[in-house]
């Protein structure tokens, strides 16, 4: 698992938020999916100790490359911000479990700021012939949604709305408005059933209470820890299944030092603590305990 990549680009997209993209060759391409991440050493030393988790937002395994994005916020990112072309990087990976893959249906991507960047590698993977999709980015303005993405997804074909809070682009607010438009326009109201958990079979009346005939609708979230609790809220309230992509502060990435634990709720009520590297970072939204309440 422990691996050197190369580094190809190291490129500096918005000078403002201090945003990079970062593609690197090697082995980890190989074996990745879609929601995982790399553990990277960010120094030749051992200052900073520990490594920096970074989610993998692109998988090309004909070439042997990943991308990564990532935001300069402290010493460690610093450094990584430092490095150049044909260096080398030690990393760990890849880590995690990630996305559940549709393979029909309907598929709504929920992003909120830098969180767009693990969904990129999860658009990359979709067979769009089979798999009907909707992405919506909220964002700070228009500067931050055409310096890190809009490219990429206009590239790519997405159908995509977006909101910023200062109204410069899209909608003005949160994302939370554009998912409540997106459910109402299709007439998902309150649903009354209980959502089953994964493994159990689904039917149409756990997708649609009314019984309509309608396409299954699932819900793929990444962003910040606020944005995914109050989109869990509204996704589970309407009957929409939802998986949701957690961050939290690791030190081993492989699940040994328990520093990155989060609460979740099984199917008969209890609380558990499961390990956001080894048992996420993508959980069900239904089994996440953001509060940590009892």
């Amino acid at each position: 698992m422990i691996r050197e990549e190369t580094v190809l680009q190291n490129q500096l997209l918005d000078p403002e938020a201090r945003i990079y993209k970062l593609v690197l060759k090697g082995k980890v391409a190989e074996t990745a999916r879609p929601g995982q991440f790399v553990h990277l050493k960010v120094s030749p030393t051992l200052d900073p100790l520990l490594r920096r988790p970074i989610s993998i937002a692109g998988i090309n395994r004909q070439r042997g490359e990943i991308t990564l994005y990532y935001r300069v916020a402290g010493r460690g990112t610093e450094l990584l911000a430092g490095v150049r072309e044909k260096q080398t990087l030690n990393l760990i990976g890849p880590l995690g479990n990630g996305f559940t893959m549709p393979s029909g249906g309907e598929l709504l991507l929920l992003a909120g700021g830098i969180g767009i960047f693990p969904l990129f590698s999860l658009l990359e993977a979709l067979d769009r012939t089979k798999v009907k999709l909707k992405l919506l980015w909220g964002a700070e303005n228009r500067r931050f949604l055409q310096a890190v993405g809009l490219k990429t997804l206009e590239q790519m074909g997405v159908d995509y709305e977006v909101s910023t809070l200062d109204g410069s682009m899209g909608r003005q607010g949160l994302i939370t408005a554009l998912l409540e438009s997106y459910l109402q326009e299709r007439n998902y109201t309150i649903g009354t059933q209980s959502l089953k958990f994964p493994g159990d079979p689904w039917t149409k009346k756990d997708w649609d209470p009314t019984g309509e005939e309608r396409s299954p609708l699932r819900a793929v979230a990444c962003g910040p820890q606020g944005m995914l609790k109050a989109v869990t809220a509204i996704c589970l309230q309407k009957g929409v299944p939802i998986e949701v992509s957690l961050e939290e502060r690791m030190a081993c990435g492989v699940g040994a030092c328990l520093g990155c634990v989060c609460t979740v709720r099984g199917a008969d009520g209890a609380l558990a603590r499961k390990r956001v590297c080894q048992d996420g970072p993508v959980f069900d939204g239904r089994e996440v305990v953001w509060d940590e309440e009892g």
